[in-house]
C-alpha cells in the first residue's frame, strides 16, 4: 500500500452500496499479500489503516493481474489502475493513474452509470453526461441536436 490507498478503499467503501444497486462488483487488487491486506483491516481508520471493508481484496503477489492489466512499471510497482468491465468481460472503462493521484469514486460512479444509460437506450453519452441528463444518437443528426441545444454547456 503507498499512503494514497487507504483513502482510495475508503472512498470506495463508502460507496459500496451505490455500486451494488448497479450492478457492480467491486475489487480491490494489489501486488500486496494478504497478510498486508489483513494488517491494513485490522489498523483502525483513525491510526492509519482501514478497518473492515464491504469488497474482497485480492493479493496478486505474482503481479500477474497487474501484468495483464497493463499497470506493472519496470522494477515491480504498480500503477493504480481501474476497470470497468462489462458482463460479457470486456473492459468498457479504464484509467491509469500515477503513484501520487487517488481515483475519484464519484467519477467511478459516474461512468458507470453512463456505461448503463447507453447500453439500455442504445444512445451515447456526451462530455460531462450525468444521470438524469439525456444522451444523443450517434450518428450526424443525433451530434447536431445535442450541439444546437447544449454546445454552450459544455
Amino acid at each position: 500500500f503507498t499512503f494514497v490507498c487507504p483513502t482510495e478503499i475508503l472512498a470506495y467503501n463508502h460507496r459500496v452500496t451505490q455500486f451494488q444497486e448497479l450492478n457492480c462488483q467491486l475489487l480491490g487488487v494489489s501486488i500486496d499479500s494478504h497478510h498486508v491486506h489483513r494488517a491494513w483491516r485490522g489498523t483502525k481508520i483513525e491510526d492509519g489503516g482501514i478497518g473492515e471493508v464491504a469488497f474482497p481484496l485480492v493479493a496478486d503477489v505474482n503481479k500477474t493481474i497487474a501484468n495483464d492489466y497493463g499497470v506493472l512499471l519496470p522494477g515491480g510497482m504498480a500503477l493504480r489502475g481501474l476497470f470497468l468491465i462489462d458482463p460479457k468481460g470486456n473492459v468498457v472503462h479504464e484509467t491509469i493513474n500515477n503513484l501520487d493521484i487517488g481515483r475519484n469514486a464519484d467519477e467511478t460512479l459516474r461512468v458507470l452509470e453512463a456505461a448503463h444509460f447507453a447500453a439500455e437506450h442504445g444512445e451515447v453519452c456526451p462530455a460531462g453526461w450525468t444521470k438524469g441528463q439525456s444522451g444523443m444518437k450517434a450518428n450526424p443528426a443525433g451530434v447536431a441536436s445535442y450541439l444546437a441545444k447544449n454546445a454552450s454547456k459544455l
